[in-house]
């Protein structure tokens, strides 16, 4: 059987943590910022985690992680 192919797209946008949970990072953070506010636009420079319903579909895009 051949190996799977890994989403490209998936794997550039997350990652996995020590315990396996899958990182990622925030939307909405890119432009009209100048409505956003500071608080708003600082939480949003850090990762967060995916939910757990959404999981199992990031898992089959990548397989090897």
């Amino acid at each position: 059987m051949p190996k799977m192919k890994t989403r490209r797209g998936a794997a550039k946008r997350f990652s996995l943590t020590a315990k396996g949970k899958i990182k990622r990072n925030k939307a909405f953070a890119s432009h009209i910022l100048t409505k956003k506010t500071s608080k708003r636009k600082r939480s949003l420079r850090k990762s967060g985690l995916l939910h757990k319903s959404d999981v199992a579909g990031i898992k089959r895009l990548i397989p090897y992680m």
